[in-house]
C-alpha cells in the first residue's frame, strides 16, 4: 500500500495563459504524481466551481494549510483521498476549496500510486483484463466561445477517423484532415491568416454552413467518404446562444434566431446533411425534452450531453430516465474529484450511455485523460488535433499502444 508522504501545490499557467493550480503528491517518499487542473470557456451552470471566488490563490492557500491531512493515506484509495477533500469542503459544487483542487489531488494521488505499484494509470482506474482505445475526436474548425469575432457561431467542427483499425492510423488521419482543411481555407480566402482557436481548430471568417461545407470538402479531397473512413462531429454549445428571457437561440454572428422548434430543425438538418457521428449540446443545457427528441430521431448518432449533464451523476440519472441522450461527455473537473467522475462513468456504462472523455479549452501538457478515457471504456477521446497541450494526449496514446493489455479500438 503506497502511503502519501507529501502534498505540495503551486500556481502555474494553462494554455490560455491563465493561472491554475498544479499539485504534487509523493508516496513512500519517492513516487511523484503531478497534475495540473484545466479550465473551460463554455461552462455549464451546474458544474463544479474551479476556484472559490474565482481565486486560484485562495485554493492554493487552503490546500497548503491542510496538506498534512492527506499524509499516511493510501494513494491508490480514491475514496479515502476524496473523503479527506470532503472534510474540507462539504458544498455540492466544491465552492469552498475549488473543483480544481479536487481534480488535481485525486489524479495526482492515483498517478503516484501507479508508479509505486509499477502499473499504468489506466489499470488502477479500472481492473479490466483487457482495454480498448477510444477514437480520438479532434477540433478542426473553431468558433463560438473558442474563437474570435467573425468565426462561426457553432463552437466546434470535429473529425473522427471511425474507420481506423489502430490508434496511430486514427491520429494520422485526423492530422491529415486538419492540414488539408488549412489548404481548403486558404483557397477559399487567400487572406486567411492561419489563425486557430483555443483548441487548435482553424478560426476562419465564415458562417456556419460554409464552415461545415469546407470541412466536408477537406475530407473528400483526401479520398475519404463521410460516414465510412471518417466522420464529422459538431459541438453546437447551444447554451451560449440561448436567451432565457426571449426563449430564443440568438446566432449573432450568423444574424438569425431560432425558436426551440426551429433549433431542433437546424441541428437535424446539419446531422443529416453531413452524416454526423457526434452531435454535442444541440440544444441548451436544460432542454431535456428537446434532447430526447433528437436522441429518438438519430439513434445512430452520438447525441451527446455536456452542458446538459456536466459529469453529474444525478443529472445523468434524469437524462437516462427522460432518454435525453445516448452519449455523455466525461470531464473530471466538471465533477470535481476523480472519484466523483468514475462514479459518473459507472452510471453511464451501466445504462448503455456512450462515454466521451474530454479535455477543456484551457489545458496543460498533462496526459492523464488518455488513461482516464481507456480506463472508463470511453468510445471517444476529445483532445484536439494540434497544439502542445493537445498532442501530449495523443502521443501518450501512441506510447500506450505498446501495452499488451490494450487490444485495438473501441466499438462506437
Amino acid at each position: 500500500m503506497p502511503k502519501i508522504t507529501s502534498v505540495k501545490a503551486r500556481l502555474i499557467y494553462n494554455s490560455r495563459g491563465n493561472k491554475t493550480i498544479e499539485v504534487d503528491v509523493i508516496s513512500d517518499n519517492r513516487f511523484l504524481g503531478r497534475v495540473c487542473a484545466p479550465s473551460g470557456a463554455s461552462v455549464g451552470k451546474h458544474e463544479a466551481i474551479s476556484f472559490p471566488d474565482g481565486s486560484p490563490e485562495k485554493s492554493l492557500r487552503i490546500l497548503t494549510d491542510n496538506s498534512k491531512k492527506f499524509l499516511e493515506h493510501d494513494a491508490s484509495n480514491l475514496k479515502s483521498i476524496h473523503d479527506v477533500i470532503r472534510t474540507l469542503d462539504q458544498s455540492p459544487d466544491y465552492s469552498k476549496i475549488g473543483g480544481a483542487v479536487a481534480f488535481a489531488v485525486t489524479i495526482a494521488s492515483l498517478e503516484s500510486a501507479a508508479k509505486a505499484l509499477d502499473k499504468p494509470l489506466f489499470q488502477l482506474i479500472s481492473k479490466e483484463k483487457e482495454y480498448r482505445f477510444p477514437f480520438p475526436l479532434g477540433n478542426i474548425l473553431g468558433g463560438g466561445a473558442h474563437a474570435g469575432p467573425g468565426t462561426p457561431d457553432i463552437q466546434e467542427i470535429l473529425i473522427c477517423a471511425i474507420g481506423s483499425k489502430s490508434i496511430r492510423d486514427a491520429i494520422e488521419t485526423d492530422l491529415a484532415v486538419h492540414k488539408e482543411l488549412r489548404n481548403v481555407l486558404q483557397k477559399e480566402d487567400p487572406d486567411f491568416t492561419n489563425g486557430r482557436g483555443d483548441e487548435g481548430g482553424w478560426a476562419p471568417k465564415l458562417d456556419n454552413e460554409k464552415a461545415l461545407e469546407l470541412s466536408a470538402n477537406a475530407c473528400e479531397n483526401l479520398g475519404y467518404t463521410l460516414g465510412k473512413e471518417v466522420a464529422l462531429g459538431v459541438d453546437f454549445a447551444s447554451s451560449t446562444q440561448w436567451n432565457d428571457q426571449s426563449k430564443m437561440y440568438e446566432y449573432k454572428r450568423g444574424g438569425f434566431e431560432n425558436s426551440p422548434e426551429k433549433q431542433i430543425e437546424f441541428a437535424s438538418n446539419i446531422i443529416e446533411k453531413y452524416k454526423l457521428v457526434y452531435a454535442e449540446d444541440a440544444v441548451h443545457e436544460e432542454a431535456f425534452e428537446e434532447m430526447a427528441e433528437l436522441t429518438a430521431k438519430f439513434p445512430n448518432t452520438m447525441i451527446t450531453g455536456d452542458d446538459l449533464i456536466v459529469t453529474n451523476t444525478e443529472i445523468l440519472k434524469k437524462a437516462i430516465k427522460t432518454k435525453s441522450c445516448n452519449a455523455a461527455i466525461l470531464k473530471v473537473n466538471q465533477a470535481g474529484s476523480l472519484y466523483d467522475a468514475l462514479g459518473f462513468a459507472d452510471e453511464a456504462n451501466s445504462n448503455n450511455i456512450k462515454l466521451i472523455t474530454s479535455h477543456r479549452s484551457g489545458e496543460s501538457i498533462d496526459s492523464h485523460i488518455s488513461h482516464i478515457g481507456i480506463g472508463t471504456n470511453s468510445k471517444m477521446l476529445k483532445v484536439g488535433v494540434v497544439g502542445g497541450e493537445r498532442i501530449a494526449k495523443l502521443n501518450e496514446l501512441i506510447r500506450l499502444s505498446e501495452h499488451d493489455l490494450i487490444r485495438g479500438m473501441a466499438q462506437i
